[in-house]
């Protein structure tokens, strides 16, 4: 979603095959934004795939990860930012640890739209 230290920025939903970068926002918190617009936060649900390029030489190292990944969007359960990216290898990671200038494409959302199964109950003969 967006973190609440973004909730002071005008914000939108992110669409599947945008590109965004990762932005410090005049807070300190990082978020995605569109380039050319940093100043709207993007909002991305979580359990969302995302494309990652350009992943800090650090982060690579530490995660064993490569500069460009996928990951998933993840509610994370501890520390003072929720809005986190869990990798294919298991790390998780805060999207705050990303810094500025890292791109990122939605390549697949979450349908929230489809029902779940109806399940029927027993009929009586």
């Amino acid at each position: 979603m967006c973190d609440y230290s973004l909730e002071m920025y005008g914000s939108r939903p992110a669409r599947e095959s945008e590109r965004y970068e990762t932005v410090r926002f005049p807070s300190g918190s990082v978020g995605l934004a569109s380039p050319g617009d940093c100043g709207t936060a993007v909002c991305v649900q979580y359990d969302t795939r995302l494309r990652l390029e350009n992943i800090p030489l650090h982060l690579q190292s530490s995660l064993r990860i490569k500069s460009s990944e996928e990951a998933t969007f993840v509610r994370l359960d501890h520390g003072a930012y929720r809005d986190g990216l869990r990798f294919d290898n298991g790390r998780e990671i805060s999207i705050q640890q990303l810094n500025s200038g890292v791109s990122a494409v939605i390549v697949q959302t979450v349908d929230k739209t489809q029902e779940a199964p109806t399940i029927r109950a027993f009929e009586r003969a």
